[in-house]
């Protein structure tokens, strides 16, 4: 917390100095979400591109000046970050862009992007001595935390929608936490969470709630730039359901800018699914994002489906201030996706990750992306995450495995159908 100087309210934007705030802007509720701010003239002097550089540990603590945790705190045993920031410049004039790369946060210890935030949470929770750490998830940081949490003994509580995919749900099995499923949605879920931590003071890792989120996930951010030189892409697309991942890589790039460590603040770019598009509504309407109500939220794409998307002021700041847009994309293109990004790329992206790509196509149409321009997509989460899905996804675009008899006559027959 060294750097930390104050947090902001993003309703009224009232401050509260270091060590004088909780989660929230208690005038606005359970809405009064924060912004964390960090004294950047002190950074810059202590803190430089050239000692990052010379840095062997390239987990997420490598920006630890940047995050708000004590220097000494102790850290999960599960490395975090370093995700890698695949070149896929051979595909870039199908998009009709210059240079193009996916940054595959699949490859994270638990499989999600929500690593990140759990890593941090868990730091937090460790700081206050907290003797349950709880959230609320659709899966992923659920497994996050359950995993980062059993990587130091720390006991948890998690609530998932019952519908979420088993193969989340086995996750959490696996890493020993106690898991309530909840007879509803990701929303009802939210809400009984909040309420259940405050009865038994636990600590709460919810996104949009818990301003420290944004923190972990803005590490994104932080790598892809530094992966690139320090020169920051024109355009980053990332998929939205709460909104707090957008926020947290927008946080990210305001950081380096603010270092004069980037030269420029890409466009983001959130696609939501069209069964859950309360953000792309709210931008294209123009509407109030705090008397907004909730949309009933109904997508294969379980990650990100959220009716009231926690950190929707932070999503939609993100997208506005960038010149970005929101991209609504059907269950029907998102399943196609999967398999689309898997043949062309290696990389098998669970529905939310797959919606960049189906995302980052339709923009292609549209000629929102420029001849000139180097583009990010981000994969928020492995395909082995839900394989139903997957298998959705195969039957829509006809892949089919193959049976054959133990008999090399019988497979020179199906070879010849295959023409192989």
């Amino acid at each position: 917390m060294k750097y930390v100087s104050h947090a902001r309210c993003m309703i009224c934007k009232k401050t509260f100095k270091k060590g004088e705030f909780g989660y929230i802007c208690l005038d606005h509720g359970n809405e009064g979400i924060l912004d964390i701010e960090y004294d950047y003239e002190a950074i810059k002097k202590e803190f430089t591109k050239d000692q990052l550089k010379a840095d062997k540990d390239m987990s997420i603590w490598r920006y630890k000046p940047l995050l708000p945790v004590d220097e000494n705190c102790r850290i999960p045993n599960l490395p975090v970050g370093n995700t890698p920031l695949i070149n896929l410049d051979s595909l870039a004039d199908d998009f009709g862009i210059k240079h193009f790369y996916l940054k595959d946060d699949g490859r994270l210890p638990t499989a999600s992007f929500k690593d990140r935030a759990s890593a941090v949470a868990l730091v937090k929770a460790k700081e206050t001595r907290a003797k349950i750490i709880t959230t609320a998830s659709t899966g992923n940081a659920a497994a996050a935390l359950a995993g980062l949490c059993a990587s130091m003994g720390q006991p948890n509580v998690i609530f998932v929608p019952a519908t979420a995919p088993r193969a989340k749900i086995a996750q959490l099995l696996m890493f020993g936490s106690k898991v309530i499923l909840v007879d509803g949605s990701y929303d009802d879920a939210f809400e009984l969470c909040l309420k259940v931590a405050n009865e038994y003071g636990w600590y709460n890792r919810n996104t949009g709630y818990n301003p420290y989120m944004s923190e972990g996930k803005k590490t994104c951010s932080f790598e892809i730039c530094e992966q690139l030189g320090w020169n920051a892409p024109d355009a980053i697309f990332v998929s939205v359901g709460d909104g707090c991942i957008i926020g947290g890589i927008h946080k990210g790039l305001k950081d380096l800018y603010k270092l004069g460590w980037i030269d420029k603040i890409p466009h983001l770019y959130g696609i939501q699914a069209q069964g859950s598009s309360y953000m792309y509504q709210a931008w294209k309407n123009n509407e109030n994002i705090i008397t907004k109500p909730a949309v009933k939220a109904k997508t294969i794409a379980d990650s990100i489906s959220a009716g009231l998307p926690r950190a929707r002021i932070k999503a939609l700041d993100a997208v506005k201030s960038t010149h970005g847009a929101f991209i609504t994309v059907t269950d029907e293109q998102i399943l196609k996706a999967i398999p689309n990004l898997a043949k062309r790329t290696g990389v098998f992206a669970e529905p939310a990750g797959a919606a960049t790509w189906a995302g980052l196509k339709k923009a292609a149409r549209n000629g929102i992306l420029k001849s000139h321009e180097t583009v990010v997509v981000i994969n928020t989460g492995s395909g082995l995450k839900d394989i139903n899905a997957a298998m959705k996804a195969a039957e829509l675009t006809r892949l089919q495995c193959v049976t054959v008899e133990p008999s090399l006559d019988k497979f020179k027959q199906v070879a010849s159908e295959l023409n192989l």
